[in-house]
């Protein structure tokens, strides 16, 4: 009888997938961290994992472990090399977020762009008369550069357009005609990109822990410009966004994921500017997206123990071919 320890919270949808698939029992931990999972792995046949760190350490204590599905695309945090050598599938959901994550990253781009987090603090103070220093700009006919051109990517420029931006974007690993499908420039280096750019959104994972918008990508960017990261954590350098912001070169920032989270209470990202606008990793969090997570996520599990998992959402299938259950 398959045992699935579920590290987090997840939406009703799956857990009632799971309540009534015949022979599996399960765990739920509602704190969604390393300390509150890890003393009742020893004992899954399963974890079902939400953002928290997967680590060798926690993995050899899992004795009874066959497979992880990761509740969502990312798996930074996972440590694969010990999961490969125990031959231990790592899944993720399919596209069940895109759309939620661009009509965040639209969502933190128009707010930045209208001023709104900043104009709805003043007049909560009694600052009716901010409505007279015109600081708000308008979206049409400035140069969006999109960094990524995955499925969000391509959602951000679809959104874009329709609020009649210039859409440029970077990726090297996608075909020209899926640019051109979308009437969008591809630029074939971050430095033209960058210096064209009213704003820039990135839509990459993470790539050898160094950050792809560092001081001196921001520098390349025109004064004025947006920079919005719903990625991963620690791709935009936060100390040198926190100086472009204080030193007025860049317009503002909307920042979902970060490199701790949560932050310390005495980051400089909380106390920063308010043209910092910050969320808590929470941009594919939405009613629906959570509900496509969890089921997905459960799904392969239970498909999984039933021999009719999805090879694509397989992250690790090469490495751990053939032990793999399918």
């Amino acid at each position: 009888m398959p045992h699935v320890l579920i590290a987090g919270k997840i939406h009703d949808a799956g857990l009632d997938i799971l309540k009534n698939a015949p022979g599996f029992t399960y765990d739920l931990i509602h704190e969604v961290s390393v300390s509150s999972y890890a003393p009742f792995i020893h004992n899954a046949d399963a974890l079902l994992l939400r953002t928290q760190p997967l680590t060798r350490t926690e993995i050899e204590k899992a004795g009874k472990l066959k497979i992880v599905s990761r509740h969502g695309v990312g798996y930074d945090a996972v440590e694969l090399s010990p999961l490969n050598e125990k031959g231990i599938p790592l899944t993720v959901v399919g596209d069940v977020n895109s759309l939620s994550v661009a009509e965040h990253t639209i969502s933190m781009l128009m707010t930045i762009a209208k001023h709104l987090h900043v104009y709805d603090g003043k007049i909560r103070s009694g600052n009716w008369n901010c409505r007279n220093n015109y600081d708000a700009i308008e979206l049409a006919g400035r140069t969006l550069f999109i960094i990524g051109f995955g499925r969000i990517g391509r959602e951000v420029a679809r959104m874009a357009r329709c609020f009649n931006m210039k859409v440029v974007a970077y990726d090297p690993f996608v075909a020209a005609r899926v640019f051109d499908d979308l009437a969008v420039e591809r630029v074939e280096a971050l430095e033209k990109g960058l210096t064209s750019a009213d704003a820039v959104t990135v839509h990459l994972p993470l790539q050898d822990d160094k950050p792809l918008i560092g001081q001196a990508e921001i520098a390349m960017l025109k004064p004025g410009a947006i920079v919005i990261n719903t990625a991963r954590g620690g791709i935009v350098d936060e100390s040198a966004l926190i100086e472009a912001l204080k030193n007025g070169h860049i317009r503002g920032a909307g920042i979902d994921v970060l490199t701790q989270e949560p932050p310390d209470i005495n980051s400089p990202l909380l106390h920063a500017s308010y043209h910092l606008l910050l969320s808590p990793h929470t941009a594919g969090l939405t009613q629906e997206a959570a509900m496509r997570m969890s089921v997905s996520a459960v799904n392969n599990i239970i498909n999984y123990f039933n021999g009719t998992l999805d090879e694509t959402l397989i992250v690790n299938k090469r490495e751990i071919s053939p032990a793999i259950n399918i």
